[in-house]
């Protein structure tokens, strides 16, 4: 695979639970793409497919079920300067000078400075109410990825007490942690992260074409507003068993819109309960993403699986395609979750190796 043509900051915006690297998305579509081709994610997650075709100048569609998703996906195809991100912020910030809502508790108490989640709670107010524009739905993804994270011995890079970066802290656990170690939250320069950030990542990047879309993939009304002219689909389900993506994000939740506290429910997701319904299920995206594209189009897919279930991937995967219009053109092995940002590797028993992950490609003949 040929070098990046651009600075890839951008993918590093947030991190999300269920990722892959951006080398397998770049790689397909670089050796295989042509100009002008569409390119299609219905498990869109952080949106590093979407933003692969943005570093090589091609239109995307991402859909996703999940409001964090769809949010740091939008931001990674937004065309905006780091100039207009900061004005958004300050704006946001001059209209709402007093939150309607904070919430309380030990956990709010701990996690941050009053000052800092006093203003993020005026920044998530006002993008609540407005994020139409493209400044504001890039503002939104880089505060997505400062909510919380690790205390650096430098200038601070997150608003929160000292966190693991990607996922969401636990409130009893967190709040034992921060009171045992005696870590009190700071009063960080809210405003001074959003211009970092803005700044390395917004400064010199390729205009994007496209939209991300929430929806679930399973539903075929999800589709009614795409055309029917995708060329590429290249995505990756959550592997079966893979249950937990949704509170791990509680916090990055609440931003969006969600209540202040860990949410445990999987409602619009796919079902994990037997590998035959996951499979079915599976099965309905693919007939759905299908009859979205063109005759000959192929789909590449990223599956493994998880050590705390005994079903074997491929052959969950293989159940899925059958009848779905989809059909395989060779399996190829992409390594295991050990290289690289991968979904498995944040979930295996760190006991046993992680497995062995594959790429399946397919051709798309109709249903």
């Amino acid at each position: 695979m040929g070098q990046y043509t651009q600075e890839t900051r951008l993918n590093a915006i947030c991190p999300y639970f269920t990722m892959f690297p951006l080398d397998f998305p770049y790689g397909v579509l670089e050796q295989h793409a042509s100009p002008g081709e569409w390119v299609a994610d219905p498990f869109c997650g952080r949106g590093t497919t979407n933003y692969a075709s943005r570093v090589l100048g091609l239109p995307s569609i991402g859909m996703d079920s999940s409001p964090v998703a769809v949010a740091i996906s939008q931001a990674k195809l937004a065309n905006t300067n780091p100039e207009a991100i900061l004005r958004s912020a300050k704006e946001i910030l001059k209209v709402f000078e007093e939150p309607s809502e904070i919430p309380t508790g030990d956990f709010w108490d701990w996690a941050y400075h009053q000052t800092v989640l006093q203003a993020l709670c005026r920044l998530r107010e006002g993008l609540l109410q407005d994020c139409r524009s493209q400044s504001r739905q890039a503002l939104r993804g880089i505060i997505l990825g400062a909510l919380h994270g690790p205390c650096g011995k430098t200038a601070r890079s997150y608003f929160s007490n000292q966190s693991q970066r990607t996922y969401a802290p636990k409130p009893t656990y967190a709040v034992k942690y921060w009171k045992r170690h005696n870590l009190q939250p700071e009063p960080v320069d809210v405003l001074g992260i959003i211009k970092r950030r803005a700044e390395r990542y917004y400064s010199g990047q390729r205009k994007a074409t496209g939209r991300v879309m929430r929806g679930d993939s399973r539903d075929e009304a999800s589709y009614q507003h795409i055309d029917r002219g995708i060329r590429w689909v290249i995505t990756s389900p959550p592997y079966y068993g893979m249950r937990t993506y949704i509170p791990d994000q509680w916090l990055r939740m609440w931003f969006v819109g969600g209540p202040p506290e860990v949410e445990y429910a999987m409602d619009g997701q796919v079902e994990h309960t037997s590998p035959e319904l996951f499979a079915k299920q599976l099965k309905e995206v693919w007939k759905n993403v299908g009859n979205v594209c063109v005759p000959g189009a192929q789909m590449v897919i990223r599956f493994g699986g998880i050590n705390d279930r005994a079903a074997e991937h491929l052959p969950i995967l293989d159940d899925s395609l059958q009848g779905s219009g989809w059909a395989i053109e060779k399996i190829e092995s992409a390594g295991s979750a050990s290289k690289g940002r991968r979904q498995a590797r944040h979930i295996n028993n760190t006991a046993k190796p992680p497995r062995e992950e594959h790429d399946v490609w397919t051709v798309w003949h109709g249903g």
